[in-house]
């Protein structure tokens, strides 16, 4: 099958979708036509100056720019982790970000890239950015509602911890409670992504495959790949994000130390 080829004519013809709901927004004053405006430049402008990026990056062969690349594409995913919780510890939420985001996508993505999809090099970009994009996501998702769970909640549960504390309770199991139900949340959104995948919605790598003119058996495989990576890869950002928040937040006598939060 001949891969479909989109013009910039095919692009502007779908965009009338978008002239509606900004015409919807006006005559309802709903409000949101400036944003989707901004939004929908924003993402033409980002994406269009990534697809040329990538394209130089794709013909350079160089591991060195993939590494770099990557890297940018990390930090940004750490930025957006550390600053979406309303409250912050002592020091930066970064302080927690960093090497669960970092060591969890570079886990996860050399796990892929040599065992399962096994591209030649294994660090090939055309296979490694993309798949590192894609996790990303994912991970950002996940450590970040992980450590809001943590953060926006253990004010609210300060007095259950310390009366947990004064019977003689560790901390890991005065606090556990709290844990629980911040990975639990942050788990939350890829599960259900798992469970809605082929019934209720085809996701979007497969779609963009069958799109381009993949066989459908075959894009169905690397979707499943990539859900099992995912789901992976969100538990491991999830549990090490939470519970790096919470040793931020006790000291050597095994006390809360809220003081550490801001």
């Amino acid at each position: 099958m001949t891969p479909l080829s989109l013009h910039a004519g095919d692009i502007a013809i779908a965009a009338i979708l978008l002239v509606v709901d900004a015409a919807l927004s006006i005559g309802l004053r709903l409000r949101f036509h400036r944003a989707l405006a901004i939004a929908s430049l924003r993402m033409v402008v980002q994406l269009v100056a990534v697809g040329y990026l990538l394209r130089y990056v794709f013909a350079g062969h160089s591991p060195w720019l993939t590494a770099a690349l990557v890297l940018a594409m990390s930090l940004v995913a750490v930025r957006e982790v550390a600053v979406r919780p309303t409250r912050r510890l002592v020091g930066g939420n970064a302080i927690v970000a960093l090497p669960n985001v970092l060591g969890v996508v570079l886990l996860t993505s050399c796990f892929a890239l040599m065992t399962a999809i096994r591209p030649h090099p294994w660090y090939d970009a055309r296979y490694a950015i993309p798949l590192v994009g894609i996790l990303l996501g994912s991970i950002l998702n996940a450590a970040s509602i992980a450590l809001a769970g943590v953060l926006d909640n253990v004010r609210q549960q300060r007095d259950a911890i310390e009366a947990q504390l004064m019977l003689g309770a560790t901390f890991r199991t005065a606090t556990a409670p709290l844990l629980r139900r911040a990975i639990r949340s942050a788990m939350v959104p890829v599960i259900n992504q798992m469970a809605a995948a082929g019934v209720i919605t085809l996701p979007g790598t497969m779609t963009g495959q069958m799109l381009a003119g993949a066989d459908p058996v075959e894009a169905v495989k690397y979707q499943i790949l990539l859900l099992i990576l995912l789901t992976g890869a969100s538990c491991l950002a999830a549990v090490g994000t939470a519970y790096a928040c919470v040793a931020r937040l006790r000291d050597d006598r095994e006390r809360l130390r809220l003081d550490h939060l801001r």
